[in-house]
């Protein structure tokens, strides 16, 4: 077997019945040898994960509970010697030569870091997988408003959802799917450990970005996200988790002594927003994808 030129990182919990759609997937994907660590938080392996983990080209931890996301992919991270890491949720599949394609948008920023896809929903929408950093207008407005009005101004802002989609630097790339250069990635130490679930991809592009490299967005190359399979057992939970998150990184930004009132108004906020959210939102984001996937078929790179 050749040596491998990435090392794709796969966080699962309960996700047999979706991992082999993602493997398959992966084998279309691209033409370079890689090799696939599987870290299965799940308290007990299931059918088809530990099928899964049979395949030549995987290998399968079990650290015996859950990590969370962030602490799990640093795991499947450990000892890589592939330049390239993938880090992705179970319930993704892969587009045919999605992965060569992020490759191919590595040649042309040489200063990126992390590179993007095009991520779909199911029901046809386009996910904005690629966002600014929060500031505390966007911020604001869009948890105020998204809720009821998911094309409003500072969603659209944030979201980078003007124009059409073109490949292009963000401040953050969702961690359901992104491509990293591992000397980056280690660069930086990788996740940060203290976040169980969410906001760990926002603080890992935050921080790439102090390193003074780049965040890329690459619509052309296009991956589904079939969509939360291993959070939708424990919705509740996991929006908990979220509002935590962003406490916790809201509070890390705004850390100056003279900043305490503005922590504590976030807080109060937050804690109104968590408690909307479980008496009416589907999920913890506020604000649904208002755009078509189809717009990835006029998907720009840079001259």
């Amino acid at each position: 077997m050749d040596k491998p030129e990435i090392r794709v990182i796969v966080v699962t919990f309960r996700s047999g019945e979706v991992i082999g759609t993602f493997l398959d997937s992966l084998t279309k994907s691209t033409t370079r040898p890689y090799e696939v660590v599987v870290v299965d938080n799940s308290p007990q392996v299931d059918v088809g994960t530990r099928a899964a983990g049979e395949r030549p080209e995987v290998t399968l931890l079990r650290p015996g509970r859950n990590l969370g996301y962030g602490t799990a992919a640093n795991r499947g991270a450990a000892g890589a010697g592939a330049p390239w890491l993938v880090v992705a949720n179970a319930d993704i599949a892969f587009g045919p030569g999605s992965l060569d394609e992020l490759i191919a948008a590595a040649d042309r920023w040489p200063g990126g870091g992390a590179f993007g896809p095009g991520i779909t929903n199911p029901d046809g929408a386009l996910y904005p997988s690629a966002r600014d950093l929060p500031s505390l207008g966007r911020g604001i407005g869009h948890a105020l408003f998204g809720w009821c009005w998911p094309t409003n101004p500072w969603t659209a802002s944030y979201r980078r959802e003007r124009g059409a989609p073109r490949e292009m630097t963000a401040g953050w790339l969702s961690g359901s799917c992104q491509l990293l250069r591992r000397e980056v990635f280690e660069g930086v130490g990788g996740f940060d450990e203290s976040y169980f679930m969410f906001m760990e991809d926002v603080d890992l592009g935050r921080r790439i970005g102090l390193a003074d490299r780049q965040l890329v967005y690459v619509p052309s190359a296009v991956v589904e996200h079939l969509g939360g399979h291993s959070t939708k057992r424990s919705s509740r939970k996991m929006v908990l988790a979220h509002h935590r998150s962003m406490i916790r990184y809201l509070w890390r930004q705004y850390d100056r002594p003279a900043q305490l009132p503005l922590r504590v108004a976030l807080t109060v906020g937050l804690g109104a927003r968590l408690l909307l959210t479980l008496a009416f939102a589907r999920d913890s984001a506020g604000a649904r994808a208002t755009r078509s996937a189809e717009l990835l078929t006029s998907a720009r790179k840079p001259r």
